[in-house]
């Protein structure tokens, strides 16, 4: 869901929080939102959302982050919880070296139902609990290399690193929107030469000119 919107807010980014239950996927998602964490915090089935806005390299961003809300724990997410997509947060817990185990289930299941240039941050949530730590950073680290994501470790509890992940995730999706737009605008353009005409791939940044005699609009 990457909207174009000309009143209260420029762009609107749909964020999903996807990963086993308990990890702590609700309270990332309550300390982005509202700065807030419940130690008490239960499953519910269904899904939610909240939003926030904040300021992107000078344009006003409303982000729109979806939970699953223990859905995940019946394997029961459908498409609909990924369409519109244009960022995920994969979470594990580090104390739970399952949790870390069943990312690359995750991360399938993410790249089978949402947009192929979906922008995904994997963060090892409970880093607070240090102590306890079944998964090591560099672990973490490794694996988000090996399949070209972007990684943190977090803590809901401390506030540490929330802020960091969705704003890195946000500042991304924002990179890459621009460059389409820069590329329509551009394309656009070369309209103005007659003979010539562009076809604009939206899936990819650049606009491919072909010869010959075609036709624009």
């Amino acid at each position: 869901m990457a909207k174009r919107v000309d009143h209260e807010y420029d762009y609107l980014f749909k964020i999903v929080l996807i990963g086993d239950s308990g990890v702590g996927k609700s309270n990332i998602l309550s300390r982005f939102t509202r700065n807030e964490f419940c130690l008490e915090s239960k499953s519910t089935i269904g899904v939610e959302f909240a939003t926030r806005t904040l300021q992107v390299e000078g344009k006003t961003v409303k982000a729109q982050i979806w939970d699953t809300a223990g859905q995940e724990r019946y394997r029961a997410i459908t498409s609909a919880y990924y369409r519109g997509a244009v960022g995920a947060l994969l979470v594990y817990d580090i104390t739970k070296r399952q949790t870390f185990e069943n990312v690359q289930r995750w991360l399938r299941e993410l790249r089978d139902h949402a947009d192929s240039n979906i922008v995904i941050m994997m963060a090892g949530n409970k880093s607070d609990l240090n102590h306890l730590r079944a998964v090591s950073e560099q672990d973490g680290q490794a694996f988000a290399e090996r399949e070209g994501l972007s990684f943190l470790e977090t803590s809901a509890l401390e506030a540490h690193n929330v802020e960091n992940a969705f704003q890195s995730v946000l500042t991304e999706i924002y990179q890459i929107v621009s460059k389409k737009a820069l590329a329509a605008q551009e394309a656009a353009s070369n309209t103005t030469f007659p003979g010539k005409g562009t076809t604009i791939n939206v899936g990819d940044s650049s606009a491919n000119a072909k010869g010959g005699c075609c036709s624009t609009t």
